[in-house]
């Protein structure tokens, strides 16, 4: 398994700086071309005094198409001098972003964006709900936070809690951890479960050995939060990248997740590789 082809969402007026360094990392190392994606909502525009409804619809797409242009000009600039393989998508979508870029997975191995920045209702029209595009999109998201803008993949862990998601995640990330070389298996738990979960670790290390990922276990007893356990030990062992299973349930059409899910969308303190 290789990671051949690499989608790069980039947000309107953001931050798109690491997104784009570290897609131009990952197609070098992979040698994979590059899709750049990104997507907006109509927005609901003000009718003044003389103006025609169509006029005023007419003005605002075509507003969002130069922001396009400014997007795809900064994707290519960014990595036109470093990967063989480039191609643009955009889209003025009337449903969610997250929906749309969930389609154009197809065409990816891999989806890289920035991390879930929060509610923000002016800009909502512009913002794609991570939540919605990991458990949509059917390929693993790498998510990249503010500030991070290389991914060097020294100190690369594991969140293993045993199930789907995460033996999903696994599989997903395997160019990753043999690109490493190396990783961590991590687990936090109870006292009361400790060698059951270490029993679990112990095989999810033996298998990465079997293909070629030289791996350690560490599961730790916590007493307070998950979320809060994981968060300090990635902090200390300097992690830079974290592999995760995504874990949520659906209510009404809508992903709402809880415990580490939440706090590595919201607030990762590396980048994060999600499947599900």
């Amino acid at each position: 398994m290789a990671y051949k082809s690499v989608m790069v969402h980039l947000e309107l007026d953001g931050d798109n700086d690491g997104v784009l360094k570290i897609t131009g990392e990952l197609a070098r190392r992979f040698e994979a071309r590059v899709i750049g994606i990104v997507a907006c909502q109509p927005i609901q525009v003000p009718v003044s005094d003389g103006l025609y409804v169509g006029e005023a619809i007419k003005q605002e797409r075509q507003q969002i198409k130069e922001k396009f242009a400014e997007a795809e000009c900064q994707f290519r600039s960014a990595l036109q001098d470093q990967v063989s393989s480039l191609e643009w998508r955009s889209a003025i979508s009337d449903g969610p972003l997250a929906d749309y870029i969930a389609q154009q997975a197809r065409a990816a191995d891999l989806i890289i964006t920035r991390r879930d920045i929060g509610p923000n209702l002016v800009n909502q029209p512009r913002r794609v709900k991570l939540g919605d595009l990991v458990m949509g999109a059917g390929r693993p998201i790498l998510v990249v936070p503010k500030g991070i803008t290389t991914l060097a993949m020294r100190h690369v862990m594991v969140g293993w809690k045993d199930g789907r998601e995460a033996r999903r995640a696994l599989v997903d990330a395997l160019p990753f951890l043999q690109a490493a070389g190396r990783a961590a298996v991590l687990s936090v738990t109870s006292q009361q479960d400790h060698a059951a979960v270490q029993a679990e670790a112990k095989d999810v290390a033996a298998w990465l050995q079997q293909h070629r990922v030289e791996a350690s276990v560490e599961v730790l007893v916590a007493a307070g939060t998950e979320a809060g356990y994981l968060r300090a030990t990635l902090l200390d062992r300097k992690c830079d990248l974290l592999v995760a299973g995504a874990y949520g349930h659906t209510r009404l059409r809508e992903w709402m997740f809880g415990g580490v899910t939440a706090d590595a969308l919201t607030n990762p303190p590396c980048c994060v590789l999600f499947s599900h």
